[in-house]
């Protein structure tokens, strides 16, 4: 069986009969050679009426199943995810532009494994006993908040949205998922067409291809009280300023200027290794990408020429017709939002070691030395495969300018003093630290966000951190008789 490649399934997805989408089809394009994968339909605000009516209604019976039957839905589509991983990675990396042990990652580390994760969360503890002067029980007990909203991103579509859609639904809610338009069979149908083999009931999930005006029309809805969103900081913040309206619940995974620490006892070789990885990975795609290279003064020189050394031999091109170190970006807006920061950068005064070239979606590996302070490329999230170096000169430096950044998200520190690094750690405000490691690094069981513009906090991952993300508390407090009262 194949979850994706039966023509009656395919026919349903491409006609936007499966999402009943109200809106124009468009065409699924693979990046890496402009090539039509499909047509997908598109969804439209009255179309996303319709499916929270229809989720809010189906959610209620989801909910008051016994909770081994929502672990059952769990651990089956885990089964399904791995079962069929050559299938849906090829998916990803021809939509999505990705490599494919990123695109295996995705499917196995992370939908399989969220999904596990899930279930085991399905029958978590979900209230406490508590004390009280009455004479009554008195407890508090989590609830599902009923339906979800989830606004997944092009760049990891499958694990961006499995990591909120997984423990959504263990948890007893019904969800109403958005994927990135560019990506949404391997980030949306394919999630749908899982769910739907697990034997998740209809109506529990819906799928939603679409423009902003429907994720905005998800937002409004006052039947969705909490919208777990990935993306840029810029629609975070519009997200943020709309649900607030609502006095809704927002859990947002934004942007990153992310700081990769190099101090002057650092390995070298394996540094440079880790970063040219933290930098390049997923075309720079990556919102924990290593954006800023913080290197001590004493090598900044060497490691930039060994970076631009390993971007010079990294092979560019189609990730599914050989073996390459680097796919196509997105799509020409994005990489020409990635070039605009290099050029410029250049032009302020950086010194362009490697790349700042590109054919195609595809865009050289680039190296920057010596950027100044006042580059973009130091200043901004960039979001391509770009590694700008900056030198400094002692570890209060090193601290001024890793916080120099409205961003709060990753952090790594390569040193051969551990006790170093978590001093160093200690005094630069993020939401993830890596000692001895790159900055892009993620599991199903650990809780993940930012700080400052890069999110509120961490709001995915591990059972506290889903279980505060997708449930509401209630206080229940129980008497054996009526009190008497003075009126």
């Amino acid at each position: 069986m194949t979850l994706l490649d039966a023509s009656d399934w395919q026919e349903r997805i491409f006609s936007g009969e499966w999402i009943k989408a109200a809106g124009e089809s468009y065409d699924s394009v693979e990046p890496a050679t402009g090539k039509t994968l499909g047509r997908v339909g598109s969804a439209t605000p009255a179309d996303l009426e319709r499916a929270v009516e229809h989720a809010a209604r189906a959610q209620r019976d989801w909910a008051a199943r016994p909770y081994v039957e929502r672990a059952q839905v769990l651990r089956r589509a885990a089964r399904l995810f791995e079962e069929h991983q050559s299938e849906i990675a090829e998916w990803i990396v021809r939509e999505a532009g990705t490599l494919r042990p990123f695109a295996d990652f995705q499917t196995s580390n992370g939908a399989a494994e969220e999904c596990y994760e899930a279930a085991a969360l399905a029958a978590a503890p979900y209230g406490e006993v508590l004390r009280s002067v009455e004479d009554r029980l008195s407890f508090a007990r989590r609830r599902p908040v009923g339906v979800v909203g989830v606004i997944s991103p092009f760049n990891a579509p499958m694990v961006l949205a499995m990591r909120a859609v997984a423990p959504a639904l263990a948890l007893g809610n019904a969800v109403v998922l958005k994927p990135d338009p560019r990506t949404a069979v391997c980030g949306g149908v394919t999630i749908a067409r899982v769910f739907e083999e697990a034997g998740l009931p209809a109506g529990v999930l819906h799928m939603l291809p679409g423009s902003a005006d429907v994720g905005a029309a998800l937002v409004d809805d006052p039947r969705v009280p909490v919208i777990a969103f990935t993306g840029s900081t810029r629609a975070g913040k519009a997200i943020a300023t709309a649900a607030a309206q609502r006095l809704k619940r927002v859990h947002l995974e934004l942007g990153g200027n992310s700081a990769l620490i190099v101090l002057d006892d650092a390995d070298l070789e394996k540094a440079v290794s880790a970063g040219a990885f933290g930098s390049f990975h997923h075309a720079g795609q990556v919102c924990m990408a290593s954006s800023r290279h913080l290197v001590h003064a004493s090598v900044a020189d060497a490691y930039a020429e060994l970076l631009a050394q390993h971007a010079n031999a990294a092979p560019v091109g189609d990730p599914a017709g050989g073996k390459v170190a680097l796919g196509p970006m997105i799509d020409e807006r994005q990489l020409q939002a990635a070039h605009s920061i290099v050029t410029d950068s250049v032009a302020t005064g950086a010194r362009l070691a490697a790349g700042g070239t590109y054919e195609g979606l595809f865009y050289r590996p680039t190296v920057l030395a010596d950027v100044p302070l006042d580059a973009r490329a130091y200043a901004e999230e960039i979001f391509g495969p770009v590694a700008p170096v900056v030198p400094f000169q002692d570890l209060d430096e090193a601290v001024r300018l890793a916080t120099d950044t409205e961003y709060g998200l990753s952090l790594g520190i390569l040193t051969r003093d551990v006790a170093k690094g978590l001093a160093l750690a200690d005094r630069i405000p993020t939401g993830l630290v890596h000692i001895n490691d790159q900055t892009v690094n993620d599991e199903a069981t650990v809780p993940f966000g930012g700080v400052g513009e890069s999110g509120n906090g961490s709001r995915h991952g591990g059972s506290v951190a889903n279980l505060e993300a997708f449930t509401e508390q209630q206080w229940v407090t129980v008497r054996g008789e009526i009190p008497d009262y003075p009126f």
